[in-house]
């Protein structure tokens, strides 16, 4: 059980049958085989209003899906490593202007790869990347599968997704790589909170999981997130279709019983529905949930301001689109329309390739996460998603 507070939607504002309507419209994807099955939870003002699960925990069998179901979350491990990263530096013990270099030495003197009519040619990056490069994705890193241009390729290569690899393996083959962009100039979507999860470990001398458990997940009650999912747990893990509903290839995903020596901060986590909701309301209540606070007010605030601006480009990206920028492992609204989906000025976002997503959103305090392993319908249930909540809210 989540254990927060429940409300009725008329209670909250939301219309009762719209409410019931997001349930119906999920259920009528399952009925046509589009989507395998979903968990889904509604907050508002601080009290659950939904809090359902519809269509089958493994399409090739028939038992239904739960609200304990764990997920594969991916990206969406990224906004707690983030956390983490923002406790220590309340703590004094992290600033966001550190070089990334000062933890390790590898990205101290990194070079960039540049095209030129003679071939890839490589300069030396006009700055270091700095902590808050790495939670903003401006250090210059990419990922393997965002392109093909020379510096993904290399990615490709280099076995960056070895399971079997510790964090601090993963980082000095990173260092070894030369960027795609030079620090500080663009925004691309980047293992940059990989190698994050790396700086926690140099700086509190605990492996990433450890101190996540210790400090975040513990605390909060997150009793069945963690990198691998333990024999001991009576919660079953999810499949996806053996087959593209649409068509596509499917997206290959890791087993989630076993043990990784790589507990990659960018999207290694295994979740609940129930245990993400207990993050979100402790980010809607300004850091602090039932007595446990991991952050002050001051600084969420900080974390979901956009940290961007004018002067850091970005290509067209659907994570993203228009009338966004980025804070500090957030995707933030800046504009009240432009954005293809709906949303107040200040709302952040987040989601994972596995097919899973959430939404806060302060001014309306409004907080949604759907769960599914659905990796190639992912964006289209994102956008669904934000017609449909925001439909049923009236009040």
């Amino acid at each position: 059980m989540h254990g927060l507070p429940t409300a009725t939607p008329a209670e909250a504002g939301l219309c009762p049958e719209r409410t019931q309507g997001i349930v119906q419209a999920l259920q009528r994807d399952v009925d046509r085989g589009r989507l395998p099955g979903a968990a889904v939870l509604i907050a508002r003002r601080g009290r659950v209003v939904l809090d359902t699960a519809v269509g089958r925990l493994d399409p090739a069998r028939d038992v239904p899906m739960g609200t304990d179901a764990i997920f594969r979350i991916y990206s969406m491990t990224k906004p707690i490593v983030s956390v983490a990263a923002m406790m220590l530096v309340e703590q004094g013990r992290l600033l966001l202007s550190d070089p990334v270099g000062q933890y390790i030495p590898g990205f101290m003197k990194q070079q960039v790869a540049r095209s030129a009519p003679e071939g890839i040619t490589l300069v030396p990056a006009r700055r270091p990347s700095t902590v808050q490069d790495l939670l903003r994705h401006t250090a210059g890193l990419t990922y393997e599968f965002t392109g093909n241009e020379h510096v993904n390729q290399l990615y490709s290569q280099a076995g960056l997704g070895d399971r079997q690899q510790t964090n601090a393996e993963l980082c000095e083959r990173l260092a070894a790589l030369p960027l795609a962009h030079h620090p500080g100039t663009t925004w691309a979507y980047s293992r940059a909170t990989d190698v994050l999860g790396r700086v926690i470990e140099v700086i509190t001398g605990q492996t990433l999981g450890a101190f996540l458990r210790d400090h975040i997940l513990q605390p909060l009650g997150m009793k069945e997130t963690s990198f691998f999912v333990p024999p001991s747990s009576t919660s079953a893990s999810l499949k996806r279709f053996a087959h593209d509903p649409d068509g596509g290839t499917q997206m290959a995903m890791h087993d989630p019983r076993e043990v990784p020596a790589l507990e990659m901060g960018g999207g290694g986590l295994m979740s609940t529905l129930h245990d993400y909701a207990r993050f979100l309301q402790c980010l809607c209540n300004g850091g602090e949930l039932e007595g446990q606070r991991l952050l002050s007010p001051h600084t969420l605030a900080y974390m979901t301001a956009d940290h961007l601006g004018s002067a850091i480009g970005h290509t067209d990206n659907p994570l993203l689109p228009p009338g966004h920028g980025f804070g500090l492992g957030f995707a933030v609204r800046t504009e009240a329309g432009l954005a293809p989906v709906p949303g107040s000025l200040g709302t952040y976002h987040w989601s994972g390739i596995g097919g899973t997503h959430f939404f806060v959103d302060p001014a309306q305090e409004l907080f949604a996460i759907f769960m599914a392993q659905a990796p190639n319908q992912r964006v289209f249930y994102r956008s669904v998603m934000r017609g449909l909540v925001y439909g049923a809210v009236l009040a």
